[in-house]
């Protein structure tokens, strides 16, 4: 999981079919699946693109309204799931796991100190290998031995992080369900390019592209930033290079969402850092010290203007209704014949079966 394709070898690479990642395509999927939760159980929670907790509350039978949504989720998406039910986080968590042990893929904790006791403690959620070594050196090396540990002693030596996981192992919830994902404290939009990139004119459009990117994620959820964070990389993992790490940060006058505001500012830290002769391999763009937009803190000598937002709402409206880049930034590759020359190859990306027209799935 999560290795670089370059550390593995030829040998294997050619028993492969190698996909880059199509992050539209598994957003789109995953919005149908949390479409599914939110129709069968009272409360969801998105942890994760691929994981929910759900609430029966109120629903009688769990085993049987667990299988109708593991069936309704393969059926009417094709991704193959397993559902852990539990009283708690931690332990649905840790039923899920014995859940894919099943054919039926529904498991519910009821014996639980027998089934938890062949279960290594760094699969525990939120222990992790580094506890794991400490707790093995003292001799809790399963969950069944973390839940039969003394509370005070976890308290004092792992803090409360790991005395909340021995408490929802033991049944005591210590946390519910967050049902509505909370304002972000920053918003980052970054690229690995598909060739290194030299020429400032090149680079300058790599990141008024991510600052345009990230600025419609930062409309979307009704926030502003006071704060624009770009960075670049020369390629780390190419010997005899010369390496290059930059990374620069400005505040704003007054909090903005405005792409126009953001742009300026980030090309003028990527021409402040660019060095020639350096090949780029990856840069970035970050917003920082979200606001919510009604939130403004007035400044005596930046006046707001008032079209700016009314401006990028127009735009945003285009944009979801005749499609993305249908109105857009000259200065971020809008309007560019082909690809440019620093985007991700991506020769082999699965198709976007859910969310474009012109590549559905064909059935023969």
């Amino acid at each position: 999981m999560a290795q670089s394709i370059h550390e593995v070898p030829s040998e294997i690479r050619r028993q492969l079919i190698i996909r880059p990642a199509n992050f539209g395509l598994y957003g789109n999927i995953s919005g149908r699946i949390v479409s599914i939760l939110r129709d069968l159980f009272p409360r969801v929670e998105v942890y994760s693109i691929d994981e929910s907790f759900v609430s029966f509350e109120g629903i009688k039978d769990r085993e049987a309204t667990a299988r109708e949504a593991r069936a309704r989720i393969l059926q009417w998406t094709g991704i193959p799931c397993c559902v852990g039910i539990g009283s708690t986080k931690t332990r649905s968590k840790a039923a899920s796991k014995l859940a894919k042990k099943v054919a039926h893929g529904v498991a519910e904790l009821s014996d639980l100190w027998s089934q938890l006791d062949s279960n290594p403690v760094d699969d525990v959620w939120g222990v992790g290998r580094r506890w794991a070594a400490k707790l093995g050196a003292e001799g809790i090396r399963t969950a069944t031995d973390l839940m039969r540990a003394d509370p005070e002693t976890l308290l004092a030596r792992y803090g409360v992080t790991l005395a909340r996981t021995q408490a929802e192992l033991l049944g005591m919830p210590c946390s519910d369900l967050i049902e509505t994902e909370p304002d972000r404290q920053q918003i980052v939009c970054s690229m690995s390019f598909g060739r290194e990139v030299v020429e400032l004119d090149d680079l300058s459009q790599a990141v008024a592209t991510f600052a345009v990117r990230a600025c419609e994620k930062l409309r979307a959820r009704h926030l502003q930033a006071s704060g624009v964070w770009v960075w670049l990389n020369t390629d780390p993992f190419k010997e005899g290079a010369k390496q290059y790490h930059p990374s620069k940060a400005f505040n704003l006058i007054a909090p903005s969402s405005d792409t126009r505001e953001v742009l300026t500012v980030a090309q003028a830290l990527t021409r402040a850092m660019y060095r020639k002769g350096y090949r780029n391999k990856k840069a970035g763009v970050g917003l920082l010290d979200l606001t919510h937009r009604d939130a403004h803190q007035y400044d005596l000598f930046a006046q707001i203007n008032p079209r700016s937002a009314k401006l990028m709402a127009v735009m945003d409206a285009a944009n979801r209704k005749f499609g993305h880049s249908t109105m857009g930034i000259a200065s971020a590759a809008w309007g560019h014949r082909g690809k440019p020359q620093w985007s991700m190859r991506q020769e082999n990306l699965s198709p976007s079966y859910t969310s474009r027209w012109d590549q559905p799935l064909r059935a023969k």
